[in-house]
């Protein structure tokens, strides 16, 4: 497997980040701020980034392509990039 991708999706009361496999076309994980139960804040988001290496280190994945999803880089986007950096996670 080539390196997998991390989608973000935000919307007003959700967060969401998925773990990909474009060669298989599939999705190896997920998580959301539900899951992880967290806020859709900032504190929340930098929270679930750093569940999302977590997740990715157990199952053995040390890199990943971070995929805004047309976001700007900046908010609630970037504190979950910075929380997978923090977590371990190389983007």
């Amino acid at each position: 497997m080539e390196i997998p991708r991390a989608c973000v999706f935000r919307s007003l009361k959700r967060l969401e980040v998925q773990i990909i496999n474009d060669e298989k076309d599939q999705t190896i994980f997920s998580l959301e701020n539900k899951k992880v139960k967290v806020k859709s804040d900032m504190a929340g988001a930098l929270e679930l980034g750093k569940a999302v290496a977590k997740e990715c280190l157990e199952r053995k994945i040390k890199k990943a392509v971070f995929d805004r999803g047309g976001y700007r880089y900046h908010g609630m986007v970037k504190a979950i990039a910075d929380g997978m950096r923090e977590g371990g996670l190389e983007i």
